[in-house]
């Protein structure tokens, strides 16, 4: 048996696993999606671990979805790969992106089993192609060049390798990080999945640095912060003399905080003619595919313009 103590709900509860889960925008966003879902006696509960926390903090956030039979299950941003790290025997099931990337963003129950999903590479996919469409690579000759290389950016890389039409498929991928773990943790798997994308993995915590690697993609390239910079921790990977690509894709995985790498690209927008998003699509995917894990509901497309399109009243 376990021996975490167990809170035992007495409304079915859905959790928010982050660092700073009040800010978000889900906490107003949630009990209209219920609504919508016909589920309106299901509570969000918020619950915030230190970056790298403690293996058995973990453990216990894990255990009380598991023994609780009202705690429905959850989403996990932030530690992805610390979860999986700490608790990944305490699951009856891993889907085949949690055990390629060794990271979990969705918790669920199946028939009193407990599930881990890496549900990223879905809901990344699923962004970009609304951003870019299909075929851009193969229009413009871009590259991607990643700032990040935790459970986004692995996220983003895996759905581009996984992408069948070789249009969809950028010539090269550049990951960079400040931890050697990460990105040896990338190129380990980009071994295993034998893509014809160049994949270049650069130790770097320069901002100088990373402005010079921008310098170095052609036009039309698209560049993504997915390192956390300007939300859990403030500041930018690149400094404000560096250059977007002309005519490119500028892509902040967040949506909220001071966002200083967004702010950076739309000053720039008129003048490299640059395409400038923020995180909202991301968050709204990201979300909208675990809920439908966790209640075990079909997303279609038109299920998923309903949830759009309320979360639009609360953004």
């Amino acid at each position: 048996m376990h021996a975490y103590p167990i809170v035992a709900k007495t409304v079915p509860t859905f959790y928010f696993i982050g660092v700073t889960t009040r800010q978000s925008s889900i906490v107003k966003l949630f009990p209209r999606w219920m609504e919508l879902l016909g589920r309106p006696e299901i509570v969000l509960e918020g619950v915030d671990h230190k970056i790298h926390d403690a293996p058995e903090a973990y453990r216990a956030t894990v255990a009380q979805i598991k023994y609780d039979p009202l705690s429905l299950g959850a989403l996990v941003t932030t530690h992805k790969m610390d979860i999986y790290a700490a608790a990944q025997d305490m699951f009856d099931f891993l889907d085949p992106y949690a055990r390629l990337t060794q990271e979990l963003s969705s918790i669920s129950k199946r028939e009193g089993r407990l599930e881990g999903h890496a549900k990223d590479p879905i809901s990344v996919g699923l962004s970009l192609r609304a951003i870019i469409g299909s075929g851009y690579f193969g229009r413009t000759g871009g590259h991607v060049l990643c700032f990040g290389a935790g459970g986004s950016g692995i996220a983003l890389l895996l759905h581009l390798i996984s992408q069948k039409d070789k249009a969809d498929r950028p010539e090269r991928f550049i990951l960079v990080d400040l931890l050697p773990a990460r990105l040896e943790h990338a190129r380990r798997l980009v071994e295993q999945l034998h893509s014809d994308i160049v994949v270049e993995c650069i130790l770097n915590a320069d901002p100088q640095r990373n402005d010079a690697l921008m310098a170095s993609l052609p036009s039309g390239s698209v560049v993504v912060n997915a390192t956390g910079l300007g939300k859990d921790l403030p500041g930018s990977p690149i400094t404000d003399q560096g250059l977007f690509p002309c005519n490119g894709v500028v892509w902040e995985f967040n949506y909220r905080g001071e966002l200083l790498f967004l702010l950076q690209a739309l000053r720039q927008q008129q003048t490299r003619h640059l395409r400038v998003e923020d995180g909202w699509l991301y968050f709204l995917h990201g979300w909208s595919q675990v809920i439908a894990q966790v209640l075990h509901i079909e997303l279609s497309d038109e299920l998923f313009a309903r949830l759009e399109a309320a979360a639009a009243a609360v953004r």
